[in-house]
């Protein structure tokens, strides 16, 4: 393109900054693609085979969406109300963006939804043009929504898949995922001339190389962390490992501690970091600084070598051998424990085994942090363990021995598709920009793998059968596990906005032990509701009557009280009750390396791309 031209451009960007000359922006399109077709060719040689791979329905939404339509048309009348409102909705935002188009004021009708991020850039409100865009973009999405919201005689299961599926498709089409109607990339192209689509495209083909040919979309500067640098740095030592597991004791950083240790269960979904990311936001070092001496289960990323590892291998190399490592290294015989998300359900199994083999007295109290117990309202993680979904990961662990971590991402990254894909899309591959540094997102795709014979346990026993709630529904070793039977005091703390672990799920924890029970429901969501330093001030929580958790948990809600800010202190001083008094502060053993260890190093992404 030569200086005249891009002069031209530039002057095109002022005549027009919400829709620029077509012949400008042609020609710019036009030498994108020509500087891009090199990169396109080399990719598309290397990964030829990965590319004719069909794409299979793990979902089984070609049945879902036959369903749909055979009994969308079996009501004509009810599909012809539905046409004629969807006309005239047409019809009244054609004529009030015929007013805007012709300079007259006009308001709205279809606005986002709060929190939708999308549409904040100026020109959706002031021009007319994108303004009808998005309009009838939201116009659009409702109608769609609503029609598999009303359509008569699917079963409620069938429903929960379409409405899902609905979403994933409303929010894949958002305008402004496109390059030619989303202003603030038409700017952007004019501006640079395009070398924000060669850079976007660029990060494209960069991100299908680190998946291997599948797109793997870089939500982080990867480079900007590193654990044990800037990340899981709060000063412990590894004091004992097995297959599964290394257990970390931290430094005291106070002078006397509690008499009973706090043992922390990280699920291992993820890594157990998420408790100790940066100093600032530090669960770990900051339950260390209330006078705990802490002790936390790093859990291995496995590999196909611990394919049959199943749950009883998790709870008794895992929990039960922590617990008696802590035993030794304090010289108390019980502890408090602490579970997040699969962690604590894990704990909730290890509570009811200790209760059949009537060591009750090992544990003091429990807290179940976004924990599921009761499966039965798990919310859309369900939709992705039927049956026919079932078979199929049990044919690909066979094959691997293990559900692979990244396709667990991108399942959790689906809940949130906007947030979690499409934001992503637009910044790094239309804008052209580099992913913004955050440390949860880093540890968000440090994935780990999870053991076929666990995984398919889990799935089966807790998400499709639900059977932890049922006396005997599951053995541990033999030993059937009874949820009323467990009596230690629990304190349950769950987020409101949770996509994982949906909060009145996790209630529904205090319904099933013999225990009295604290509920506190914070805001936000499954991560950050639950990593909220009381230093940043943010957010709130929800709190009740400590034992006074009636069945329904809007009743309960609509009792709480509110209070601003963390529920980390509220925490420490419903644990302080069972810190069982204060000795001399406790130092970690030698043991066998420095704290984060190794397990936790093991990752499976791949290398930066340079």
């Amino acid at each position: 393109m030569s200086v005249a031209e891009k002069q031209e451009d530039l002057e095109q960007i002022s005549a027009a900054p919400f829709y620029p000359d077509p012949f400008a922006l042609g020609r710019i399109l036009v030498d994108v693609s020509r500087r891009s077709q090199p990169l396109a060719r080399h990719f598309l040689e290397t990964y030829e085979d990965t590319l004719k791979q069909t794409a299979a329905d793990p979902l089984n939404l070609r049945q879902a969406c036959l369903d749909f339509m055979t009994h969308f048309l079996s009501d004509p009348q009810k599909l012809a109300d539905m046409q004629m409102a969807f006309y005239q909705d047409w019809m009244r935002l054609w004529q009030e963006s015929a007013r805007k188009f012709m300079g007259e004021a006009t308001t709205p009708l279809y606005a986002p939804e709060k929190g939708d991020r999308r549409f904040l850039a100026p020109a959706w409100e002031e021009s007319a043009l994108f303004d009808f865009i998005k309009q009838s973009y939201l116009l659009s999405s409702r109608a769609i929504k609503t029609a598999v919201a009303q359509v008569d005689g699917i079963d409620e299961e069938t429903r929960l898949k379409l409405d899902f599926y609905a979403r994933q498709f409303v929010d894949a089409i958002a305008p402004t995922n496109f390059l030619m109607t989303n202003p603030e990339v038409l700017q952007e192209t004019m501006k640079t001339h395009g070398e924000n689509l060669l850079r976007g495209f660029k990060n494209l083909l960069d991100d299908l190389e680190r998946g291997g040919g599948e797109l793997a979309i870089s939500t982080t500067d990867y480079g900007a962390f590193q654990v044990g640098e800037n990340l899981a740095v709060t000063p412990g030592r590894v004091i004992y490992q097995n297959e599964l597991m290394q257990l970390i004791q931290y430094d005291p950083t106070t002078k006397s501690v509690f008499r009973r240790p706090l043992l922390i269960v990280p699920p291992w979904i993820n890594k157990y970091y998420i408790l100790d990311l940066r100093p600032d936001n530090s669960f770990v070092r900051w339950a260390v600084a209330q006078g705990h001496t802490v002790f936390v289960i790093s859990w291995v990323n496995p590999d196909k070598a611990l394919a049959q590892k199943r749950f009883e291998d998790y709870m008794r190399d895992g929990v039960l051998a922590a617990m008696t490592q802590v035993e030794a290294a304090t010289g108390v015989s019980d502890c408090n424990l602490l579970g997040y998300c699969l962690g604590g359900t894990l704990t909730a199994i290890t509570l009811a085994w200790l209760a059949a083999e009537g060591q009750v007295a090992r544990v003091a109290s429990a807290t179940f942090l976004t924990t599921m117990i009761d499966f039965a309202q798990s919310g859309e993680m369900k939709l992705f363990v039927d049956d026919t979904q079932l078979a199929l990961l049990d044919q690909e662990m066979a094959e691997k021995g293990v559900f692979p971590g990244s396709v667990l991402k991108k399942t959790f990254s689906l809940l949130r598709a906007n947030d979690l894909i499409w934001s992503f899309v637009v910044n790094n591959y239309l804008m052209g920009r580099e992913p913004f540094p955050f440390d949860l997102l880093y540890w968000n795709d440090d994935a780990t793998n999870m053991p076929a014979a666990m995984h398919s346990f889990y799935l089966r026993k807790c998400y499709n059968e639900n059977r932890l709630p049922v006396p005997g529904g599951v053995t541990m070793d033999g030993v059937p596990i009874d949820m009323t039977a467990v009596k230690t005091p629990c304190y349950f703390l769950s987020t409101k906005e949770d996509h994982i672990a949906p909060w009145k799920a996790t209630y529904a924890g205090t319904q099933l032990f013999s225990a009295p029970s604290t509920f506190v429901l914070a805001a936000s969501g499954h991560v950050a509701g639950v990593i909220n330093p009381p230093a940043k001030n943010k957010y709130c929580f929800w709190s009740g009557e400590s034992g006074s958790n009636p069945e329904d948990p809007d009743s309960w809600l609509a009792d709480a009280r509110q209070s601003e800010g963390s529920w980390w202190p509220h925490w420490a001083g419903w644990l302080a009750a069972y810190g069982g008094g204060k000795v001399s502060a406790r130092t970690p053993a030698k043991g066998i390396e420095s704290a984060p260890g190794r397990y936790v190093q093991m990752s499976l992404r791949p290398p930066d791309q340079p």
